[in-house]
Parts: structure tokens; sequence; C-alpha cells
């Protein structure tokens, strides 16, 4: 007798859900009139984060992307005036990425552009099933008992 794959579904739900959450961010820039990507989005949130402005290979680091693709992004978000490169000021050959004023405005507009959506995705949740989710996914995003290397299932 089969038996249905659940992990396989459970993989596609989560998948699902994943690409459900971008269209929904998605939108909700559109709609604040931002004229910005998710991935630029990613990238001023996590220059937020720092106390000092970083090299690009430090946001490429922590972005788990390639140097270029990080290069592109502060391409597009300098044009648009949201950051800046600025030399280092110990090292004239290293450059730093800071946000600008217009960079920390869009920050704020985009916190509420991401409640806006997250609302959306979680209305049909009552109190109690969006604690019980916070708290899987508590323990799916900090990898709790995944503590061996991921096995090869190719």
């Amino acid at each position: 007798m089969n038996t249905p794959d659940a992990d396989g579904l459970l993989a596609e739900q989560l998948l699902r859900l994943t690409r459900r959450v971008h269209r929904i961010q998605k939108r909700q820039l559109e709609l604040c009139g931002l004229a910005i990507t998710p991935a630029q989005s990613r990238l001023l949130r996590t220059l937020a984060h720092y106390s000092s402005p970083p090299r690009m290979a430090d946001l490429a680091e922590r972005l788990e992307v390639v140097p270029r693709a990080v290069t592109t992004l502060v391409d597009g978000l300098e044009a648009s005036g949201r950051v800046r490169r600025v030399p280092d000021p110990t090292n004239r050959r290293v450059i730093r990425i800071e946000l600008t004023d217009d960079g920390r405005q869009a920050l704020r507009e985009l916190r509420g552009a991401r409640r806006a959506a997250a609302e959306d995705i979680l209305a049909p949740l009552t109190d109690d099933q969006r604690k019980v989710l916070g708290g899987l996914l508590n323990t799916l995003v900090d990898g709790v008992g995944a503590i061996e290397e991921p096995k090869d299932r190719c």
C-alpha cells in the first residue's frame, strides 16, 4: 500500500508559501511606490544592522550571495540615492557602503509594507494559530536539532 509523501507535501507547501510571500511583498512595495526590488529591500535591511558602513564583501557574506550580486544591488540603490559608496578611513583601496537619509526613509516605508504583507498573509489565522506558527517557524529558522550535515539526497 502506498502512503503519501508527507515530507514532500510539506516541502511543496513551504515553497508555495514562499512564492506567495514574495508576490505579496512585491505588490506591497509597488503600492507604496518605492520602486525597489525585494533584493534591494533585503540589502537595505542588512545595511541597517551594521554599526558602521560595511564593505561590499561583508554584505555579500551576510546576504550569502556572490560579491557581483551586491555590486549590482548597490549600483541600483546608489542611482536612486538610497546608499552611497564611501572610502574607508583607514585603507583608501577599500570602499564601504552607507545608508543615506533617503535610504533610511525607504527602510521606514519598507517596514510598513512588510507589516501590511504579513497581515495579508496571516489574516486567515487566529491569534493562537499565529503563536503556534511563530514557534514552529522559530524552530525551523534556528535549525534546532539540525546539528548534522545535510544528507545528500540527490
